[in-house]
C-alpha cells in the first residue's frame, strides 16, 4: 500500500512511454512531484529523448530486453502503456518482479481489472485509467477506476499523478468504457466539428488560412469563455442566440438534424466497440 502523506509521488515506471504515456511523463516531470521515473520504449530512437529529462531513467528494450522487469521491480507505481493486445504478455513478464503493494495502472483501453488480478496475483493493486490527448498540453480529463483492494492512499497518489496533466474523474470500472466514449474519444468529435466548420467557411469564400483561423479560434475562444464563466453551456448559448436572429436560425437547423440523437448514436457505437475490445474482438 502506498502512503499519500508525502508531498512527493513515489517512484513511477512507464512501461511503454509512447504518445499517451509520454504525455503523462512530461507532465509529471514538469510538476516536479516525482523525483524518480523509469521509462521503457522498444527502440533507442524513442528512448533517447526521454533520457534528457532530470530524474528519468530511459530504457531501450532493444538494448536491454529485461528492461520492463527491472523498471517494474524498482517502482511503486507502474503505468502500463502498451497496446491492449500486448498487455497480458507484459503482465506475465513483470508479475514475478513486482513487490507487494505496487500499484499497477493501465492506460490501455478494453483490458478489464480482472485480467490484471488474474495475472498479477493478490499482492498488487490494479487500476484502470482513461486519459485523453489534451494531456499533451496539461488539459486532460482522466477517468480512473480502482479495484476494491485499492486503499484511499493508493487512489489519492495515482489521482495526484494524473492531475499533473489535467482533471481526474473517479468512476467504477463499469463506467470506464462509457467514459471513454465521451472524454476519451471526445477530442476527435471536437476536431471533426472544427474540420467541418472550416469547410463551411471555405464554402462562403474564405481562403483556407482564414477559414482555419475563424473555425479554430472560435472553438478556442468559446472553450476559454466557458472555463471562465459561472454559466452552463446552455446559458452561454442562449446569450449568443438573439431572438429571431441569425444564430437562432442556424441552431434550429442543427436541432432539426437531431444533433442530440446523432451524438447519442455515435457514443453508443464507440461503447459497443469498447465492449468488443474487452473480449478480444
Amino acid at each position: 500500500m502506498i502512503t499519500a502523506e508525502a508531498a512527493e509521488i513515489p517512484t513511477v515506471a512507464f512501461l511503454g512511454a509512447g504518445s499517451m504515456g509520454g504525455a503523462i511523463l512530461h507532465g509529471l516531470v514538469a510538476s516536479g512531484a516525482a523525483p524518480r521515473i523509469l521509462a521503457t520504449n522498444r527502440t533507442t530512437a524513442k528512448a533517447e529523448p526521454l533520457a534528457a529529462f532530470a530524474g528519468v531513467t530511459s530504457i531501450a528494450l532493444e538494448e536491454d530486453p529485461d528492461g520492463n522487469a527491472r523498471a517494474a521491480a524498482a517502482a511503486d507505481i507502474v503505468l502500463v502503456g502498451v497496446k491492449p493486445a500486448m498487455v497480458p504478455d507484459l503482465l506475465r513478464e513483470i508479475a514475478p518482479h513486482l513487490h507487494a503493494g505496487t500499484v499497477v495502472v493501465s492506460l490501455a483501453a478494453g483490458v478489464p481489472l480482472a485480467t490484471f488480478r488474474e495475472l498479477l496475483g493478490p499482492d498488487v493493486v490494479a487500476m484502470r485509467s482513461m486519459p485523453n490527448t489534451p494531456a499533451f498540453v496539461g488539459k486532460a480529463v482522466t477517468g480512473l477506476a480502482a479495484e476494491e483492494a485499492a486503499s484511499p492512499d493508493d487512489i489519492a497518489v495515482v489521482r495526484r499523478l494524473f492531475e499533473t496533466v489535467g482533471a481526474v474523474v473517479e468512476v467504477p470500472e463499469a463506467q470506464i468504457d462509457a467514459l471513454s466514449t465521451i472524454s476519451g474519444s471526445g477530442p476527435a468529435y471536437v476536431f471533426l466539428l472544427i474540420e467541418e466548420l472550416t469547410k463551411a467557411a471555405e464554402g462562403k469564400g474564405f481562403d483556407h488560412d482564414q477559414a482555419r483561423l475563424l473555425a479554430e479560434q472560435t472553438f478556442i475562444g468559446a472553450a476559454a469563455l466557458l472555463a471562465d464563466s459561472d454559466d452552463d453551456p446552455a446559458e452561454l448559448r442562449r446569450k449568443v442566440t438573439s431572438p429571431k436572429g441569425t444564430t437562432e436560425r442556424a441552431i434550429a437547423v442543427l436541432q432539426e438534424a437531431d444533433l442530440s440523437g446523432l451524438l447519442g448514436r455515435a457514443t453508443d457505437a464507440a461503447l459497443a466497440r469498447a465492449r468488443e475490445l474487452a473480449v478480444g474482438a
